[in-house]
This record gives C-alpha cells, sequence and structure tokens, in this order.
C-alpha cells in the first residue's frame, strides 16, 4: 500500500473541510487548535462519518445502505478506496496511523440502531449507543494523536460518551416530534410519563425536565473523567480536546439556565461564548492533570480498548511527557535522583516509569 501521507492543502482534504464547516460548527472551532500534524487526519475522519450517517438515515433499504458502506470500509482497508473523496482521505489516515476498522464498525453499527429506531431501557443501554456513535470517534481521535495507553483511549472514548449524552439532552424536543426518544425508558416509566401519550404532544413537564437535568448530570461526570485523559494527550493536542470539552459542557450548562426546556427550544451556545471558551483552553490546558486514581472504563466502551493494548504498544509515536500533578513531578524527580545516586555506587538502578 501506499505510504503518501495527507497533505492538508490536497483537493480531497479541502472538499472535506467544506463538509465539516456545513456540519459540526463546535467541531470544526476546536480541530482549529489542533496541530497540522493531527488536523489533516480529524477533517478526514470527520468527513467519512458524516457522509456514513446521511447515507444510512436518507431512507431506503438501511441494511442495503449500510452493506454499501461497509463495502467502502472493504476497499478503504485493502488500500483500493472507491472514487469518493472521503474515502480517498480516510485510506491515507488508516495506512498513516494503522487506525483499526473495529472503531469504524462500530460507529456504523450506531447508524444502524439510529436508522431503526431502537430505544433504550436503561442508562448503560444508553451508554452502548453513544460509545458506538460518539465513543468511537473519541477513539480514533486519540488513537491518530499518537496515545499509547489505554486508560487515555478509555477517557476519550468517555468524552465522546459525554458529548453524545449532552447532545441528546439538547434535542430531546426534535427527536419527540420524529418519534424518537434517547432517554432511558425505564427513567421515563420511574417518572410515571406515558411514552406514547407524550411523543404525540411532547411538553417540558416538570418530569420531564428531572430527567434532562439527570442526563446532563451523567455526561457532567465523564466530563470531569476525562479530564484525566486530556492531561495524557500529546501536549500539541490537549487545548484542543479541552476546548471541545468545554463547549460541549457549555451547552449542558446553558440549557441549564433556560431552565432545562428542550422541548420548544433548542440551547445554542453563542460564537462570542465559543471564542472565550477556545481561548480559555490554552490558559487551562496546563493546570489540568493525571489523576493517579483512575477509576475502570464504563463498560459500554471495553470492547472499544480492550484489544488495542498490543496494537498501542506496537506504534511507533514519538514518546511525550503526561501533564502530572506537582506532587506526581516532586515524586518522579525525587526517584530519578535515587536512580542517579544508586547508579554512581553500582546498585541496580530503580525503574522510573513514564
Amino acid at each position: 500500500m501506499s505510504t503518501v501521507s495527507l497533505d492538508y492543502d490536497s483537493r480531497d482534504l479541502k472538499a472535506c473541510i467544506a463538509m465539516m464547516k456545513g456540519g459540526s460548527k463546535t467541531f470544526f472551532a476546536a480541530s482549529r487548535l489542533l496541530p497540522m500534524r493531527v488536523r489533516a487526519a480529524a477533517v478526514a475522519l470527520y468527513a467519512f462519518c458524516r457522509v456514513a450517517d446521511d447515507l444510512v438515515d436518507q431512507g431506503g433499504d438501511v441494511h442495503a445502505n449500510l452493506s454499501v458502506l461497509r463495502q467502502r470500509l472493504d476497499q478503504i482497508y485493502s488500500g483500493n478506496p472507491s472514487e469518493f473523496v472521503e474515502d480517498q482521505a480516510l485510506t491515507l489516515v488508516v495506512q498513516q496511523y494503522q487506525l483499526p476498522r473495529l472503531f469504524l464498525d462500530a460507529l456504523l453499527e450506531g447508524f444502524e440502531w439510529d436508522a431503526l429506531g431502537h430505544r433504550y431501557q436503561t442508562l448503560e443501554d444508553l451508554q452502548s449507543y453513544a460509545a458506538r456513535v460518539a465513543g468511537t470517534v473519541g477513539a480514533m481521535m486519540c488513537w491518530i494523536m499518537g496515545s499509547k495507553s489505554t486508560t487515555t483511549l478509555a477517557r476519550a472514548c468517555e468524552l465522546g460518551v459525554a458529548m453524545q449524552l449532552t447532545n441528546i439532552a439538547r434535542d430531546i424536543g426534535e427527536d419527540a416530534r420524529n418519534g424518537r426518544i434517547y432517554l432511558p425508558l425505564d427513567w421515563m416509566a420511574t417518572a410515571g410519563i406515558n411514552l406514547e401519550e407524550w411523543l404525540k404532544n411532547p411538553k417540558p413537564t416538570a418530569e420531564v425536565k428531572v430527567l434532562i437535568s439527570r442526563l446532563l448530570e451523567e455526561a457532567d461526570l465523564l466530563y470531569r473523567r476525562s479530564q484525566s485523559g486530556i492531561a495524557e494527550l500529546p501536549p500539541d493536542c490537549r487545548a484542543a480536546i479541552l476546548a471541545a470539552s468545554s463547549i460541549y459542557g457549555e451547552i449542558g450548562a446553558q440549557l441549564r439556565r433556560e431552565g432545562l426546556d428542550s422541548i420548544t427550544r433548542r440551547t445554542i451556545v453563542s460564537t462570542t461564548r465559543k471564542l472565550v471558551l477556545l481561548a480559555s483552553a490554552w490558559t487551562q490546558v496546563r493546570w489540568i492533570y493525571v489523576d493517579t486514581q483512575q477509576p475502570s472504563p464504563l463498560k459500554a466502551i471495553s470492547f472499544l480498548v480492550e484489544n488495542c493494548q498490543k496494537n498501542l504498544n506496537d506504534r511507533n509515536t514519538p514518546n511525550y511527557s503526561p501533564n502530572r500533578a506537582m506532587s506526581q513531578k516532586i515524586e518522579w524527580v525525587l526517584g530519578l535522583f535515587e536512580r542517579l545516586e544508586n547508579e554512581r555506587i553500582g546498585r541496580k538502578p530503580i525503574e522510573l516509569s513514564d
């Protein structure tokens, strides 16, 4: 297969950038903070994901549409992509970064669930859906940035899940008017909401607002957990991901300020506020640190990370230092001094972890 690298100024990438500008403004804004070595791959990934989502969601035979996309992935991973610019660009990403196909197959599965109108009985079921349509994107971004840690990969997946939960909380009314519901069905039953009756005439009742608040709390938990993962990313990538996390988190904060009514209105973060958050990310990123007590990954994302350790270890990516807390930095320096002293007097040196 060709070893040509992705060129940000190429015709294919310019076409992909045009797709991104017309789609996720948050993703596009945050992507401008990414280093050039990552930005081109991020754009290519976004373009393919958006085209795939549109194709599955266009109507007609869902399974036939998915079959077409899987055939296109077959061609991409064989190094013989179709003429579509997004396929050409993604092929270079796959070749340059050895991107596991697992992530893209899981993404398509999530699109399939959407197109078939799946509903989710429990929060865990909803997280499984979010892991596929958004956790996979977090995993792929983390992968192309050069992470060598499954813990970092897990935090990236969870950040994607958090963003998807935020999207769901923001779009409750729009989804309901399209006959879709993503709130866990057991939550609605416990709240005494008759689902089918509510879908016929969705209103921002007190009971529904409680569920929206509860969903945002679950997202906030994952946003907080993701901070440690951001601190473990390569230094030149941290600000962009923190900015994306902050902007999505602000959607939830704005929704709360608007009284948790995502039925009759759609919450929007203003351009001015986004710019403030983008600028803040540059200064805030140096104050986030790796948590020494990392929680276990969400069960919903385990399938995305459990088979990646060997691939991560085998990758030829540059080494970099995680953003450690000051106590960790002091401990590391003391350990270094001890190792040097042991080497000086001929004792076996103490091994230091990164």
